[in-house]
């Protein structure tokens, strides 16, 4: 469990024009030199980057690892990850010699939610128990919130940009106008290891009650409508 106790709250004092400026800068760099620039627009101690080791995590993390070996990578431990998801962390973790820090929800919470399953009735309550206060806890310590989101996975994601105020935090998405072809063919170059269930047909992965075999997202939630855990929304 990470610490966060003694840590004041950090709000961005950051303008529309701002990122807008901040946007026309990115926008035309490349991911790598994305991540390099932030690294001179913000201190280390002021990104929060978060990885739920799924599927493709490994592109974005081995981008950060060769930029920035300082950066602590943030994974929620919902307590229903897969074994498959558990070890590709600590393999990543290994690989990239990555600073990995797991946050969790509140004990009695998340043992509600496994008692009552939660994710049967109400996936969205067991997401905001299991996945979101979790993060809320520590994200005021923060001024940039780092996600490996791209537009072409989900119409949500497609009206992103690389740089958007959510509340009061800062998101960055260097990742966000990667295609998946470019994706799988930088994959396919390095030698990047997929998440072991990608092969048995789950091309997005969450937790294990509600993660089914499926293209893109199309397995999140055992197919029903909904398509994200409230994270990024």
């Amino acid at each position: 469990m990470f610490e966060t106790t003694s840590v004041k709250k950090v709000i961005p004092n950051i303008s529309e024009a701002e990122i807008k400026a901040l946007n026309k800068t990115y926008k035309r760099l490349s991911a790598t030199d994305r991540i390099i620039q932030l690294y001179k627009d913000f201190e280390v101690s002021e990104v929060m980057l978060t990885s739920s080791f799924a599927a493709t995590s490994a592109f974005l993390l081995k981008l950060f690892s060769e930029v920035n070996k300082n950066q602590t990578v943030f994974f929620i431990d919902t307590g229903y990850h897969f074994e498959e998801t558990l070890k590709y962390k600590e393999e990543l973790t290994q690989r990239y010699g990555l600073k990995v820090a797991s946050i969790s929800a509140l004990k009695e919470e998340h043992e509600f939610t496994t008692k009552d399953e939660t994710w049967t009735k109400n996936p969205d309550f067991c997401c905001s128990i299991n996945k979101v206060k979790p993060l809320d806890i520590i994200k005021n310590q923060y001024k940039v919130w780092v996600s490996g989101l791209m537009e072409w996975q989900s119409d949500h994601r497609s009206t992103l940009d690389v740089f958007e105020l959510r509340g009061e935090i800062l998101k960055f998405y260097p990742l966000l106008d990667i295609s998946k072809q470019q994706r799988d063919a930088y994959i396919a170059t390095h030698d990047l290891p997929f998440h072991p269930l990608v092969a048995k047909g789950y091309n997005s992965i969450g937790c294990k009650h509600c993660t089914v075999p499926g293209d893109d997202r199309n397995g999140r939630w055992n197919n029903n409508p909904k398509t994200e855990c409230g994270l990024h929304l």
